[in-house]
């Protein structure tokens, strides 16, 4: 088990830090178009990547709690729970959720007041999706619906809505390169229900993985990280995207030595794999806006 030495790196082991680039990633393509069409604004720009951040750190949080609480932390494959692993109490765990929930909430008012007070229905959205990933009466994650939440709200809110917050419009390309993004965040957890796809199974966490089974969701993993190339590729054959913004297929080879090992190993052999996964997702609109600004 970790060693832990003070309070701070137990809460800092609570949002599990190495999931916040990849929740970037989303907001880092709607940077990007939006510096595209010569829209970009730093202040709500940067409340909008607040907002993504804090809402992945409520929703580790919400895991955290509730996964425990349900008993589908008795085995890890993964990185510590400090629930399970009883450096905080539920209550605690809890707490600090409602307080970095309501920072994502002030950070979406700031944004609504500049933006538009429609998008308060969407931030409301976001916030009840982030704990009703594995809390509440009805546990998306525990139902197979784990890989839409995180596709719609990591991916294509956030890429649509930081665009939206800096543009006030929402062109076709900006949803069309919402979706790579969205595939790219949902394959990294794809690759955390394969992992835990046994104890999942026993603790009743019903996820797609344990639905339709690992051959299935390896098939998955490679679908959608295929598609997320196949679609900037046909948006520029279709005149729709610079060429440049081809760059980030400089990611391939990241994305074909995860897929590789994902294809290999199981259990607790895939945390690299995650760590691959989401690493490629930040490199790709990394890669998509540098394409975008060079040629």
């Amino acid at each position: 088990m970790q060693k832990i030495n003070s309070w701070l790196n137990i809460w800092w082991l609570a949002i599990r830090p190495r999931t916040l680039p990849a929740a970037a990633s989303s907001v880092l393509m709607g940077w990007a178009l939006a510096w595209q069409a010569g829209y970009f604004d730093l202040l709500p720009a940067l409340a909008a990547l607040a907002c993504a951040l804090l809402l992945q750190v409520g929703s580790n949080l919400a895991n955290d709690v509730y996964d425990h609480e349900r008993g589908a932390d008795v085995v890890r494959y993964g990185p510590v729970r400090v629930t399970q692993a009883g450096y905080l109490t539920p209550r605690q765990v809890k707490a600090g959720m409602l307080v970095v929930l309501g920072l994502a909430a002030i950070f979406g008012l700031l944004l609504a007041n500049h933006a538009g007070w429609h998008l308060l229905w969407v931030g409301a959205a976001a916030i009840l999706a982030a704990v009703a990933y594995t809390g509440g009466p009805y546990p998306l994650g525990y139902h197979g619906l784990g890989d839409v939440f995180v596709f719609i709200f990591f991916g294509l809110a956030a890429v649509t809505g930081t665009y939206y917050v800096q543009a006030g419009n929402l062109p076709t390309l900006v949803w069309w390169m919402s979706i790579p993004s969205g595939l790219l965040i949902t394959n990294i957890l794809v690759v955390n229900n394969l992992r835990d796809i046994e104890t999942d199974r026993a603790a009743g966490k019903r996820t797609l993985a344990v639905r339709l089974g690992a051959g299935f969701t390896r098939a998955q993993y490679i679908a959608l990280m295929c598609l997320a190339y196949l679609i900037p590729i046909g948006l520029v054959l279709m005149g729709q995207l610079e060429p440049g913004g081809l760059l980030a297929l400089a990611t391939v080879p990241l994305a074909c030595q995860a897929s590789g090992r994902l294809l290999s190993v199981t259990g607790a052999g895939l945390n690299p794999v995650l760590g691959q996964t989401g690493l490629v997702s930040l490199l790709y609109s990394l890669s998509f806006w540098a394409g975008l600004a060079l040629f």
